[in-house]
Parts: structure tokens; sequence; C-alpha cells
């Protein structure tokens, strides 16, 4: 099983009802199979996901965000979990509002290098 714990992610990809996008930074915590994570960025100004990865190496989870336009939203998620040529992990994710317009669509988020993982735990911590 790939370890998803303190990885930071961007939006590579998404579809038009997605709310996220190559400003938003996805910071991955992992504790056995249970996996959470904050994002914000872009067009979010603060979510949180929460998720369980499957014995297959896939994660189901759920998530909620404030956007900039101030509205809360909620949807579900399934993602497959890859590791690229470079040593990178690739999350795919088939999402589903269960809010809003109740759209579905696929968002590919990608890990960060190091100096950009660096930079994003400064912000997202305040130092």
């Amino acid at each position: 099983m790939i370890n998803l714990n303190n990885k930071v992610f961007i939006t590579v990809e998404n579809s038009t009802h997605g709310d996220t996008n190559n400003q938003t930074f996805f910071h991955y915590l992992q504790k056995g199979n249970k996996v959470s994570a904050k994002y914000f960025g872009g067009p979010i100004k603060t979510g949180f996901l929460s998720g369980i990865i499957d014995s297959n190496g896939e994660l189901n989870m759920q998530y909620h965000h404030v956007n900039s336009k101030n509205e809360l939203l909620t949807g579900v998620c399934h993602s497959q979990i890859q590791k690229m040529i470079d040593g990178k992990i690739r999350i795919i994710e088939n999402w589903s509002w269960t809010s809003r317009t109740f759209a579905k669509g696929q968002s590919i988020l990608e890990e960060v290098n190091d100096d950009d993982k660096a930079n994003y735990l400064k912000i997202a911590t305040g130092f």
C-alpha cells in the first residue's frame, strides 16, 4: 500500500464542475488505513477530507470546503493511487457533489517536489 502520510499534492487537472485548480494544495496525513487532508488555495478558502484506503489501495473519502464565494460544499470521492515513473504519487479522483449541482467529475492530483512542499507547509502553518 502506498503511504500518503505528510505528502503534499496539487491539482493538475479537474472537470468543469470542480472547485480546485493548480493553486490548490492538499496536505495528507495517514495512520494505518485512515487518511485525512487539509486543502486550500486558489478558489478554496479551506477544505478537509477524511477517508479509508481499502485492501486494493483505493481511497474512499468524503470532503467539505468553503470556496471563494463563501459556499459550503460537500462531496464524496473514490480515488485510485498510482506511483509515477519519477517515484512521486498521483491520485486520480472520481468525485460527486452531495450539494450544489450534484455533478460528477474527475480530478488528478500529483505530489509536489520537496521545495514546493516546504513552501506549502510554511504557508499552511503561518511561519
